[in-house]
């Protein structure tokens, strides 16, 4: 039976309100026995097959701890909802609260005014830079530059190739897109990028890019993406042309569905980012800072980024076998 990627949609509810902050503050209080820290969990995008994943990561860690709950909420990719829902946060009073940004630029003043209500703050996938707040990441430069290693000795010379980005704005899509520039085209000259957009991640739209692409520029060589949800959006254009038979197509995350696409032959490779090694950090972070045990912002840290290929792929199939998101 062939196997499928589990995807969980997180229905959430939430109302905006507007807080304005008072005198900054990096210390956490001491709570009573009986009561749990509460801790909000701000996702940029639930949609987004890597957000959802770290959403549940992050579900899952936070029940191993019996005095601190979370309530996970979605900025569904939207700037205004996702700020809406992080003043939101402030006015409920929550003890700490963990921001993955959907545009670091646009969050940056609500985080800010997270900070000046004195309450712990970490960023995460990807950190923002704002005093007085910590940041569990990767390395979004590292992730690409792997690929990037092998997409020199594979992409053929005189090559075609189509760039997929991530939202303008955001830490992670830059640094990606530094590092291919610097460790690949610089070097690679002879490939001609006769395409490049931007999909914010978003599946649907790469494939809307593609097909465009497809109609316009025929014979593609390569699939150069920010993330693994925009290349299985590509992919998936062509996957039933023979024309693009042996297509090449690099991602980042390492997700379930791109571990599957390398498999069957259709993806190249993808840096890992793992969404639970992500969550396990955050939430160890936020438990310390909030038992007084460290400042917010003594948090800094990242997480490796290996690379995936068919050659160690059939290990992370397995992973994902054994924590449910892939179903044999």
């Amino acid at each position: 039976m062939k196997k499928k990627v589990v995807s969980v949609m997180l229905a959430v509810a939430m109302t905006a309100a507007l807080l304005a902050g008072c005198g900054a503050k990096t210390g956490s209080g001491e709570k009573d026995s009986k009561e749990k820290y509460k801790v909000a969990y701000v996702a940029r995008a639930q949609e987004d097959s890597f957000a959802a994943w770290l959403a549940d990561e992050m579900k899952a860690e936070f029940k191993k701890y019996d005095d601190m709950t979370l309530e996970v909420f979605d900025g569904e990719a939207n700037d205004e909802k996702e700020n809406s829902i992080i003043e939101n946060c402030i006015t409920n009073g929550y003890d700490a609260i963990i921001v993955q940004p959907n545009n670091g630029e646009a969050q940056l003043p609500y985080i800010q005014q997270v900070v000046d209500a004195g309450i712990p703050c970490i960023t995460t996938n990807p950190r923002v830079d704002c005093e007085g707040t910590g940041s569990v990441d990767a390395d979004p430069y590292e992730q690409a530059k792997v690929n990037c290693e092998l997409a020199l000795e594979q992409v053929p010379q005189g090559a075609k190739v189509v760039v997929l980005n991530g939202p303008a704005g955001n830490f992670h899509s830059t640094e990606r897109r530094k590092a291919w520039q610097k460790e690949f085209f610089d070097k690679r000259q002879d490939v001609e990028i006769v395409a490049e957009d931007i999909a914010s991640w978003n599946k649907d739209e790469a494939m809307a890019l593609m097909e465009d692409w497809v109609q316009a520029y025929g014979k593609i060589d390569a699939v150069i993406s920010m993330n693994d949800n925009m290349a299985a959006g590509a992919i998936e254009v062509v996957k039933d042309n023979a024309d693009y038979k042996g297509m090449l197509a690099y991602g980042v995350d390492g997700t379930a569905e791109a571990c599957l696409l390398i498999k069957e032959g259709l993806m190249t490779s993808t840096g890992l980012q793992s969404a639970g090694d992500l969550a396990k950090m955050n939430v160890e972070y936020v438990h310390k800072v909030l038992k007084g045990e460290i400042k917010v912002t003594d948090v800094y840290d990242n997480v490796p980024a290996p690379l995936i290929t068919s050659e160690n792929v059939d290990e992370y199939i397995t992973m994902y076998e054994k924590n449910g998101q892939i179903k044999k």
